[in-house]
């Protein structure tokens, strides 16, 4: 008599038997009681994986991105103060590594590229309806003037549409938002309420030569001191963000001798106020030109910081200065000094003077030394022109 376990055997072997002809079958479609189910071939899967995951991991990221901005701007109306919240290393090493140099680069020769006298109007109409960019203050409005957008971004103001404060010892000088301002403390100076960056990686190690004759800072006090030349004075900043839509061109700020230029060639993330409540020194990562000198108060330095399609940064009176050049590599600086045998002083600049431009919208940013008592007359957010007050003793 057969036992069990050979009845199961070959009752198994049997069933196996029966179904081997449907383990030929492609498994691309198969009928279930409930639904009918599709399937793609496994190399077609596995070739269309990646970009669909790239896409929803891309996506999703930009999402939640957004939302967070959407929840802070709701909780800013009801008047709550929303704490920052920083990109990890992993974020900004990842946003460093987008060749940015280069497509600012490709952005400054696309610029360059003469428009056809058609074209013009629509392109620059589009421009101004974007970024609502006022015309009527442009010393030439007519749009067919303008040859490329290079010549359209650094276009000239009227005479009388800047007028420049002369009851205040230092004026905005250029146009655009306050993103922060006030004292520095500590050695930290902040680009937005909450995040700071480093007073000495933003300047630069202040390194003995002719006209800047400091020796090396023991410690971050040290270099703070250096600065403040004069007993009794404190250490001042103000950051302003310029937006695509604002005079690209910036002035002096008050009658100062520039004496020395620092350039460092960096990054050029963006220097949106938004990047800036993200992105922890941000403005130390970025590519900049750092002007110092000295007013009646002492130290001053105007430093403009560049920023996405923002390569090109332009000294009047510094002909040797090329940014966003190959030939310069991140993590270095170059400097020049205007004082030389002939010249003991410097560049002598007036209030209000031209004294450079941006291709695009970037951001200035102002540390000098005053008085105890020197007062800003500004409110973090305002948007500002140039030659408005900044703030007066």
């Amino acid at each position: 008599m057969p036992s069990l376990a050979s009845f199961h055997h070959h009752e198994i072997t049997a069933l196996s038997q029966s179904l081997q002809p449907l383990w030929k079958l492609p498994f691309r479609a198969f009928r279930t009681d409930a639904r009918k189910i599709h399937t793609a071939p496994a190399r077609t899967t596995f070739l269309l994986r990646p970009l669909p995951i790239l896409l929803a991991t891309g996506g999703g990221y930009a999402g939640y991105r957004q939302y967070e901005k959407y929840r802070e701007r709701e909780l800013e109306k009801l008047g709550l103060e929303i704490p920052p919240k920083l990109a990890g290393h992993w974020e900004v090493a990842l946003y460093k590594s987008v060749p940015t140099r280069l497509l600012s680069r490709a952005w400054g020769r696309l610029n360059q590229v003469e428009l056809p006298h058609w074209l013009r109007r629509p392109v620059y109409s589009l421009y101004i309806w974007t970024f609502g960019v006022n015309m009527k203050e442009a010393a030439v409005e007519d749009l067919h003037h303008y040859r490329n957008l290079s010549e359209f971004f650094r276009r000239k103001l009227k005479p009388q549409a800047r007028p420049v404060c002369g009851l205040h010892s230092v004026i905005s000088p250029s146009d655009g938002r306050i993103l922060n301002f006030g004292q520095v403390k500590n050695c930290e100076v902040e680009q937005v309420k909450g995040v700071t960056y480093s007073l000495e990686s933003f300047l630069g190690p202040r390194t003995y030569t002719e006209d800047l004759p400091f020796p090396p800072a023991a410690s971050c006090d040290s270099f703070k001191n250096q600065l403040v030349t004069r007993e009794g004075n404190e250490l001042y900043h103000c950051v302003i963000y310029l937006a695509p839509g604002d005079y690209h061109c910036f002035h002096s700020p008050t009658d100062w001798t520039v004496s020395h230029r620092r350039h460092f060639p960096g990054s050029l993330m963006s220097v949106n106020p938004g990047m800036a409540r993200w992105i922890k020194e941000l403005f130390c990562h970025n590519e900049r030109v750092v002007l110092t000198g000295d007013w009646k108060h002492g130290f001053f330095s105007l430093t403009a910081v560049g920023a996405t399609n923002v390569g090109s940064i332009r000294i009047y009176f510094d002909r040797d200065l090329h940014t966003n050049s190959p030939r310069h590599s991140k993590g270095s600086y170059n400097d020049f000094s205007f004082v030389t045998h002939t010249n003991r002083e410097g560049v002598p600049m007036r209030k209000g003077e031209h004294l450079g431009e941006f291709n695009l919208g970037s951001t200035i940013v102002l540390i000098f030394e005053a008085p105890k008592d020197f007062n800003f007359q500004l409110k973090t957010g305002q948007k500002i022109r140039f030659g408005e007050a900044l703030g007066s003793l």
